[in-house]
């Protein structure tokens, strides 16, 4: 799960209601231009989008506290972790779970194997919501300033 919140939020109770709500609804409309980041980046940026179930799990949530607001980003995949960090994964033997085997095209024929063993393997770290995060991050501050100075103006 990753982060984003405007800096100093409890310091937003000091602020006219006004600006506190504008800035919260800014935080939020953000949080879809996010969204649509990450899912640019699980689209053949950083990753090949196969089965679309990673981009399906991605959340962002806005939310107010108060009257401050952040941008939760999150996954329930169990590989989401893995992509965005690397990290390895131990080698493991693959048993049938209800057949009495398991069942593979190899080698141009159907086979089929009692066991089959995996060997360890090492993933490297291809982030998509960190770096998407970071990609974001000037055209949140400029987005926030300029709400900021919208309301202050009026």
């Amino acid at each position: 799960m990753i982060t984003a919140s405007i800096a100093g939020a409890d310091g937003l109770r000091a602020l006219p209601p006004a600006l506190a709500e504008r800035l919260a609804q800014e935080v939020e409309r953000l949080g879809g231009v996010l969204r649509e980041r990450i899912e640019r980046k699980l689209s053949g940026e950083v990753l090949q989008r196969r089965t679309g179930r990673l981009a399906g799990s991605i959340t962002v949530a806005a939310e107010r506290a108060g009257t401050g607001a952040s941008i939760t980003i999150a996954s329930d995949a169990p590989y989401a972790a893995i992509h965005e960090y690397g990290g390895s994964l131990p080698g493991r033997t693959v048993l049938p779970a209800s057949a009495r085997a398991l069942a593979f095209p190899w080698r141009g024929q159907q086979r089929f194997f009692k066991r089959v063993q995996l060997p360890a393997v090492t993933m490297p770290q291809r982030s998509f919501m960190r770096t998407a995060r970071d990609e974001t991050l000037p055209a949140f501050r400029a987005a926030v300033e300029a709400a900021a100075a919208e309301v202050l103006q009026s």
